[in-house]
């Protein structure tokens, strides 16, 4: 039986038809390397247009690239960065920010949901420095969360304005950007919410390897792509990793996938004949299925896995289809 990932992760669909028509649109003559081209420029543009920000605009490999490269911006080696216990930079980068960091610290905290908890970060912030130890130089945040939650402008807000009064810098892990935005995000909403650094995701939402790093802060721009260079993050033909966004944006599928994801995610969660383990506000569904059932589905070639919580994760993408999802809820019932 050969196994399914339809469900494992949104990196597990190929590319949508928009992305994919604006990259052979790009593989057509001549163009300057390192993202002085055109195609790049006006994917930059787009990207600014759909933020409302005049912000610097990159286009990288991957999202742990990008993380990497932005903690690096905001934090010196002998200093640490604070985040959700069971983000992406602490649990799924193999030290990556530490590596391009230099040796920066990564501190976790604690809060459901994924959600950082605002006391555990008034705590965090009030702690006295020491020679002996990192203190927090950076926040970083994830919408949406690991668990598929999401942050409200207010609830960033109530976490950056904090972090801005101790003198940190904000970096905002947006893998599913588009999700939140699907789910209520006002995008034009987040220049005005203390952010430094974005990492808006391309690939998850339907594109091949990109992500788009945008620079708010313009101090942070300085000898940027000097920075990417040095990291492996400055492509010769930058134009391939620019040209989805221009296809995503300009036909606004960006957005119609990320939503299509999110309603698939709700119509898992309506015939889910097990316990959710958290609130399905974009494209991904918790359940807690008991060992029995997972073996099971695995069993049956359907490729899902445990997550840090205990629960089970189960990700919809642009690509899923509602008969996908009928088909995996009638197994599902079967084990429940």
């Amino acid at each position: 039986m050969s196994p399914r990932f339809d469900f494992f992760s949104d990196n597990t669909a190929g590319a949508a038809p928009e992305a994919m028509a604006s990259l052979i649109e790009a593989n057509s003559g001549f163009a300057s390397g390192y993202g002085t081209d055109t195609i790049t420029q006006q994917a930059a543009d787009l990207v600014r247009g759909l933020l409302d920000a005049d912000a610097e605009v990159r286009f990288v490999a991957s999202g742990t690239a990008a993380n990497a490269i932005s903690l690096a911006a905001l934090a010196q080696p002998f200093e640490a960065v604070l985040a959700h216990g069971h983000a992406h930079i602490l649990k799924d980068e193999t030290g990556a920010p530490v590596h391009l960091g230099h040796g920066l610290g990564l501190i976790g905290l604690e809060g459901a949901s994924g959600k950082i908890d605002t006391t555990a970060l008034a705590q965090a912030l009030t702690a006295p420095d020491s020679a002996h130890r990192q203190s927090p130089a950076a926040l970083s945040i994830t919408n949406t969360t690991e668990y598929g939650t999401l942050y409200t402008e207010a609830e960033i807000a109530a976490l950056t304005d904090q972090a801005r009064a101790k003198g940190l810098g904000v970096h905002l892990d947006g893998a599913r950007l588009a999700n939140a935005a699907a789910s209520g995000l006002d995008l034009k909403a987040i220049k005005h919410l203390n952010i430094d650094l974005l990492v808006f995701g391309g690939t998850k939402a339907g594109m091949p390897p990109t992500e788009a790093l945008v620079v708010f802060n313009p101090k942070l721009a300085h000898r940027l792509d000097a920075r990417l260079k040095q990291a492996g993050q400055l492509p010769s033909k930058g134009r391939f990793y620019a040209a989805p966004w221009i296809g995503m944006i300009e036909t606004g599928a960006l957005i119609t996938h990320a939503a299509h994801a999110n309603a698939m995610a709700r119509r898992l969660a309506d015939l889910m004949p097990f316990e959710l383990a958290h609130k399905v506000d974009a494209n991904a569904v918790f359940a807690n299925l008991p060992e029995q059932a997972l073996a099971a589905l695995l069993a049956k070639g359907i490729m899902v896995h445990r997550v840090e919580d205990g629960s089970v994760r189960f990700m919809c993408s642009w690509a899923t289809e509602s008969e996908t999802v009928d088909a995996l809820g009638a197994v599902l019932k079967s084990l429940g």
